[in-house]
């Protein structure tokens, strides 16, 4: 019989929440192995098309469920190679929220302030900044100005971008090949291996159960490289300590499909799912008015048509963010950009005679698609989803060889999602189409349902063990040993993009991982620099670490 292959921390996932980890196990001493479904993709792996076999099919996963989709990386790096880099600080009363549970769904232990010093620590790292008004782009100008035209304010978003290096390629979706975009395939990741990580791509955890050892035995299968519905082998490897960071898609199917092993999950594993309250507007510009309403001209008597011209990726304005407003009724708005094929897929027509989603109406807006401007709402939602049984294996039946999937999760949004997404789209409207600038048409559920590219909230960290499925130090309830650190640990919707939030609370998180895995016999310490090697910014944390490692 085979030895079966031991490690001390087994990591599932390679986005924010399994990198950031992963570096700091190996730095600390740990020997460390990270699973990740997707490819491995380097800079110059990433093409400029949608061609079926392309790295724009092989990095993401698409899953359809009822009544929502979720778009995510699939890809050694997650969804830091596939995101807009946009990196904002949730506002203050995100913390205080009580969403659907009526109650405050934050542990009492994390606010704003508790979290700002982790916010520094990965604003470091990657290092995030906010781009000046000549980096952004003639889309993000345009919006800045409508939004001044409506009596609002706009703001470019800090981001993690070296814009010395970007090139106005527009393909920043699809992942950077010049290495402006700065992916955790730049800093994390190759910290981790520096210090003996092991990154294993093409493997698909399925499952855990326990070990005479008090650890966890990883079930895996190992995916072929082209068509993602096949598996080419399976395969178990022990360790004591277990990170899941698969995202909130995959970490609440794998934890319940582990759930007659393991013995019973917490309530709400797989319950509480939020979408981060997001949905689209497509404006189409009237480009005379654009010239005459906000003074805007390109040189040529053009005043816009310039969708996809300059540096990204995100202005975006908070007018709506402000805390004395009632929940639900907060939200911020961004521009952003899609590239064409993506966008043109899902936009409809404003005030279509005939069919939006196709037609001659349609095919006349897609001739003008560098007149468009797209706008990216995230409202607070009521954490609707639920995630129903796991498929046979993965996350989700596989429909096409990449991307495409059929998922568990149902989504049925509330009133109180629906008023704020009636809000959101009445200002977008009111900014857009003031002294007819623009049509706006969202791009409604109806067809296509809800969709999300930032889920979150399926296993919780909180204090009420009824609706959260984590401690606030991110172990999972009754399982000692097991920890949760993507965005599905976030309790609810952000109204900003979560990138930065989820990043800070993996990095809250490892102290209190490290304390366990030295509990269970790992000799591992915590204390590592930055990537970069910048020890600084860690005195702001030091505060917080006895409570962190505390068990």
């Amino acid at each position: 019989m085979n030895a079966i292959e031991q490690t001390d921390v087994l990591i599932v996932g390679s986005g924010f929440g399994g990198a950031i980890a992963a570096y700091h196990l190996a730095a600390g001493g740990a020997k460390v192995t990270v699973l990740e479904r997707g490819p491995w993709l380097e800079s110059h792996d990433f093409e400029h098309d949608f061609l079926l076999g392309s790295s724009y099919t092989r990095i993401f996963d698409f899953t359809v469920g009822d009544g929502m989709s979720l778009l995510g990386g699939n890809c050694v790096g997650g969804g830091s190679v596939v995101y807009f880099a946009a990196m904002p600080r949730a506002p203050r009363f995100v913390f205080d929220r009580t969403g659907s549970i009526g109650r405050r769904m934050w542990p009492t232990a994390i606010s704003r302030d508790t979290l700002d010093p982790w916010y520094d620590v990965v604003s470091e790292a990657l290092p995030v900044s906010t781009q000046s008004w000549e980096d952004v782009s003639y889309a993000g100008g345009l919006f800045a100005a409508a939004c001044d035209h409506a009596g609002r304010t706009a703001n470019p978003v800090p981001t993690a971008v070296d814009n010395s290096k970007c090139t106005n390629c527009n393909w920043m979706m699809a992942g950077c090949r010049f290495d402006a975009k700065r992916s955790l395939l730049l800093n994390y990741l190759p910290a981790a291996r520096a210090h003996g990580a092991e990154v294993r791509p093409l493997h698909e955890v399925q499952k855990l159960t326990r070990t005479d050892g008090g650890g966890y035995r990883v079930h895996f299968n190992t995916i072929d490289d082209t068509d993602y519905r096949l598996s080419n082998g399976s395969g178990v490897i022990d360790a004591k300590i277990v990170i899941l960071a698969a995202g909130a898609g995959a970490t609440p199917v794998i934890l319940q499909r582990s759930a007659d092993d393991l013995g019973g999950m917490p309530h709400a594993v797989g319950r509480y799912f939020s979408g981060n309250g997001e949905r689209l507007n497509n404006a189409v510009i009237d480009e005379e008015r654009a010239r005459d309403l906000l003074g805007l001209d390109r040189g040529d008597g053009t005043a816009y048509l310039a969708n996809q011209i300059g540096k990204g990726p995100v202005v975006a304005s908070w007018d709506n963010l402000d805390g004395n407003l009632p929940e639900h009724s907060r939200f911020s708005l961004e521009q952003l950009y899609f590239p064409p094929g993506f966008g043109t897929i899902l936009a409809q027509v404003p005030d279509a005679e005939g069919p939006s989603w196709f037609g001659v109406e349609k095919a006349e807006m897609v001739r003008r698609w560098r007149s468009w401007l797209t706008i990216f709402t995230m409202v607070e939602d009521d954490n609707e989803g639920v995630f129903g049984p796991p498929p046979p294996t993965g996350n989700a039946v596989r429909i096409s060889q990449q991307m495409l999937g059929r998922g568990p999760i149902s989504y049925r949004p509330t009133a109180n999602t629906l008023r704020g997404w009636d809000e959101s789209d009445a200002v977008v409207k009111d900014i857009l189409e003031r002294d007819g600038l623009a049509r706006v048409m969202p791009w409604t559920n109806d067809v296509v349902g809800a969709y999300t590219v930032h889920p979150l909230a399926s296993c919780r960290i909180g204090d009420d063990p009824h609706t959260s499925a984590l401690d606030d130090r991110h172990e999972l309830r009754g399982h000692p040993g097991i920890f949760v650190t993507d965005g599905s640990a976030v309790p609810g919707a952000l109204t900003v993009n979560p990138a930065l939030t989820i990043s800070a609370l993996a990095e809250r998180a490892v102290p209190g991982i490290v304390q366990a895995a030295r509990d269970r016999g790992v000799d591992v310490s915590y204390g590592a620099p930055t990537p970069d090697g910048d020890v600084s910014v860690r005195a702001g944390v030091r505060p917080q670490l006895p409570f962190l490692t505390r068990r």
